[in-house]
């Protein structure tokens, strides 16, 4: 575990979860996050940051397959999300940190079209508030809260 608070393997490591985690893998990257920040402290911000970068440039790759699905496939279906969407815009991919739901809104934007730079904005900030609110939930909540938690189970 000490390796991984080395910030070159570290945050590298951080960063390649948080991309891949952030497409339609089903992998979380928080883990990684609280792992590094974990075994060195020190690497809270830096770790948050390359989490929230990632995770971005994942849900950017993520737009960009919606957008090259739509020159693809002629004929869209109209379903709820697509008018939940397109009457929110950009500020939909603030939800973009959900689990399950947030990968394929970012899709469905490119797919809708949706401003690119705006929409990469309001994304890159709701994956910042959830690192930092998870984050900082698993750190300040103490361990004995968590080993009770899992004897439960």
């Amino acid at each position: 575990m000490s390796e991984l608070a080395i910030p070159d393997v570290g945050l590298t490591s951080v960063f390649f979860i948080s991309v891949v985690s952030a497409t339609l893998l089903p992998l979380g990257s928080e883990p990684a996050v609280f792992a590094v920040i974990k075994a060195n402290g020190t690497l809270f911000w830096p770790a948050i940051l390359v989490g929230t970068l990632g995770n971005t440039i994942g849900g950017v790759i993520d737009y960009w397959m919606g957008y090259g699905a739509k020159q693809a496939f002629a004929k869209e279906r109209s379903t709820r999300w697509f008018g939940w969407l397109e009457r929110f815009g950009a500020k939909t991919m603030l939800l973009a940190w959900l689990p399950g739901v947030g990968d394929p809104l970012c899709t469905l934007g490119g797919w809708l079209r949706l401003p690119f730079w705006p929409c990469v904005a309001y994304m890159a900030i709701g994956k910042f508030l959830r690192y930092l609110t998870m984050t900082s939930l698993l750190l300040f909540v103490p361990d004995g809260f968590w080993r009770s938690l899992v004897n439960l189970f």
